[in-house]
């Protein structure tokens, strides 16, 4: 299995670990992941790190559709893979939610299925250059013709030529959604997957490569898993740190009744424990929303302990069906320990 080394999105201050990222890549770490939520972008990092790293993948984990139009996120990613050198960038893209989308971008949440096959096939267009980039579709058309249109919209090539095969992956969680991404991506960033969840996946999946109709399988699509790592002879106290997080995102990433992620954890069977995170932290009593996580559902989802703990446990993920696991930690220890449990070096 590879690995990938996530650094998230920023807090008040941007600090993009640079050390962290060369050692990852020296360690032979497959790619590097970057975030967006409304504050730093996922893409300016990239190309920042572009000129500090040599062979490592730059990925997107993810580009939130609302953020920028299918040209401009094929122009982020042809720009950037070209800094790099070609063949390194990873288009990971996902829809966010109807908060962020409506509240932060003024976006309307439409409907994220059509938006998210329309983004794609143009993205796709831009990319390969074979003519002038058209496209009627359910949410997006180039030209635009809509409500104040000028009406004279000329379809474009892009002046860059650009790596015509730039990977894409979606961030997708839902049944609808999952099987659109095996039909349209080249890889998959899923949410809420863990070790066994695979089997529940599959059916979806496989119905997603029935409808692309060109023999596409499992054997050639890319799944991109990912877990928080800490090393820390605490395991319980390892996990405490993650549960505010799972608090946020559970309790409070999205709107009471819209909410993927609390949704992924009734899915897998903590519908009690969801439901009272949530009605903690909308209540604003987040301390006693954090202590609500339950310890399983957190160890679930992540390697923490000592570096024997996790490369016992690691064993479970390298099985798991994905191909790639992203390790989501900046503490030094974590990526030496993750390194060491796949045998990278």
């Amino acid at each position: 299995m590879k690995l990938g080394l996530s650094i998230g999105y920023s807090g008040a201050k941007l600090e993009i670990p640079v050390a962290l990222v060369q050692r990852a890549e020296a360690l032979g770490y497959d790619s590097v992941w970057t975030a967006e939520a409304y504050g730093s972008d996922a893409v300016t990092p990239l190309a920042y790190l572009a000129a500090v790293t040599k062979r490592i993948k730059l990925g997107t984990g993810i580009m939130q559709l609302a953020a920028r139009t299918p040209a401009n996120a094929a122009m982020c990613a042809g720009t950037v893979d070209a800094l790099a050198g070609g063949g390194r960038f990873i288009a990971g893209l996902g829809v966010s939610g109807p908060q962020i989308v409506e509240g932060w971008y003024g976006e309307p949440w439409g409907k994220p299925y059509y938006r998210i096959r329309d983004y794609v096939a143009i993205m796709r267009k831009i990319f390969r250059r074979e003519e002038p980039v058209t496209h009627e579709g359910r949410e997006i058309s180039l030209p635009y013709t809509g409500e104040c249109a000028a009406g004279v919209g000329k379809p474009l090539k892009s002046i860059l030529h650009m790596n015509p095969d730039i990977p894409i992956y979606l961030a997708t969680g839902n049944e609808a959604t999952v099987k659109l991404t095996a039909e349209i991506a080249d890889g998959w960033l899923p949410m809420g997957f863990f070790p066994g969840s695979l089997e529940e996946y599959r059916p979806w999946l496989e119905e997603g490569f029935r409808r692309a109709g060109n023999g596409k399988s499992l054997a050639d699509f890319h799944i991109q898993a990912s877990v928080h790592v800490n090393v820390d002879d605490d395991v319980k106290g390892a996990l405490a740190k993650l549960k505010p997080e799972v608090a946020l995102y559970v309790g409070g990433m999205g709107h009471r009744d819209k909410n993927f992620h609390k949704d992924i954890m009734i899915r897998r069977g903590y519908g009690e424990a969801a439901d009272r995170i949530q009605e903690l932290y909308l209540a604003g009593r987040k301390e006693e929303a954090i202590a609500a996580v339950p310890d399983e559902w957190v160890d679930l989802k992540s390697l923490v302990g000592p570096p024997a703990r996790i490369k016992e446990r690691y064993r479970a993920w390298e099985e798991c069906g994905a191909t790639s696991l992203t390790v989501r930690s900046r503490q030094p220890e974590a990526i030496e320990a993750m390194a060491q449990a796949a045998r990278l070096n």
